[in-house]
């Protein structure tokens, strides 16, 4: 293999001095535009590449930010890694990904592997309900965001989801297209903060319909996974009484709830409505087109991406901002027969004030 091309080559082919090259390389704006082109043409001419570890021993930082996230098979953490991706790269950075599959431990080595890694900043879905690895991470003057997260740190940002109202919106729609014994496949709301909010909503929507929340039964499973709705599917089937609607706290469940009732012949809405939760793009391309509570996956990875970049551009002047959006109902086959693709009205978007125009006019679009 032939040695990397060095600074002092590309320095010597172009006629100027190691200190030029670095400032094309860093600086660029306060080089001559001769000089600068002549020290671009050596560094395409030779095939001279960065020595990026040796710039991040320098500066003591890295160029990346990290994404923690509980499960990255599940498409809504897919969407938002692109939406992380896309602010990240337009900043000039890379993202480091990692998935904890919801495990406290993996979590912490992950956190501690970032930390090694000297990034910018860290967005985290946290796994631990304490915050005891992010706190950690922040005392070694690490900035980070928590996604899909409300705000538990005042002096770091967040962006959610208001899951509360969503799970409201959910069964709101089940009660008024006339159900009435409803049950609902949740995962563990004592670890998971999104379980337990949607939870909390649903029980919300049945107590205002004089209902009161023992009227709402549930089936709690360890994972959100098609399997595990596959297999909360099967038991509801199982049961000497169906319900007559199913509310799932995401749309992996309720797909796989769904898959349950079509291998049964059970008619969904007819015999079964069901009602998800994300908007994924699995849940439109169903079998039975999918109710669902949809969230802005994208935007909130390039709305978390951009504030944690922003806290790291200008820390002293950065003002912490908890961005949560509004969640919106989408009614489909799976839950009215007579419903078609289009969502009801978005709801208000509410932030604390910030810093950063980028995403204040990120958020303004998005009203």
């Amino acid at each position: 293999m032939p040695a990397a091309v060095s600074i002092r080559e590309v320095a010597l082919l172009a006629g100027v001095s190691v200190g030029t090259v670095s400032n094309v390389l860093n600086r660029p704006d306060v080089v001559a535009t001769g000089t600068r082109e002549r020290v671009l043409a050596a560094i395409s001419e030779l095939g001279f590449v960065r020595n990026e570890s040796a710039r991040q021993l320098r500066s003591g930082t890295a160029r990346a930010i990290g994404l923690v996230v509980l499960d990255v098979s599940n498409p809504f953490f897919t969407d938002v890694a692109r939406g992380v991706e896309e602010a990240a790269t337009e900043a000039g950075h890379a993202v480091i990904l990692c998935n904890t599959d919801e495990s406290v431990q993996k979590e912490a080595r992950h956190l501690e592997l970032l930390a090694e890694q000297r990034v910018h900043g860290v967005l985290i879905t946290p796994a631990d309900p304490t915050l005891a690895p992010v706190h950690k991470l922040r005392e070694r003057g690490v900035s980070v965001v928590l996604l899909d997260h409300p705000a538990e740190l005042a002096d770091a940002c967040s962006v959610s989801v208001d899951d509360r109202t969503g799970g409201a919106l959910a069964i709101e729609h089940l009660l008024a297209t006339g159900h009435r014994d409803i049950i609902m496949v949740n995962g563990a709301p004592d670890r998971l903060y999104q379980a337990r909010e949607r939870y909390a909503g649903a029980v919300d929507a049945m107590t205002a319909a004089g209902r009161g929340p023992r009227s709402l039964n549930v089936i709690e499973v360890p994972a959100f996974t098609v399997a595990r709705g596959l297999a909360a599917g099967e038991e509801l089937l199982a049961r000497p009484r169906r319900p007559s609607a199913v509310f799932c706290a995401n749309d992996l469940l309720a797909l796989g709830v769904l898959q349950a009732m079509v291998r049964s012949g059970v008619r969904v809405p007819e015999e079964v409505a069901i009602v998800g939760y994300d908007d994924i793009d699995f849940a439109a391309a169903a079998a039975v087109p999918l109710s669902s509570v949809r969230q802005p996956r994208q935007l909130i990875g390039r709305t978390a991406a951009e504030l944690v970049i922003a806290e790291t551009q200008d820390p002293e002047e950065h003002e912490h901002q908890h961005v949560v959006f509004t969640p919106e109902l989408v009614v489909r086959t799976s839950s009215d027969l007579a419903a078609v693709a289009t969502a009801l009205p978005r709801r208000s978007i509410a932030t604390t004030t910030g810093s950063k125009s980028t995403v204040r006019d990120r958020l303004n679009k998005a009203r």
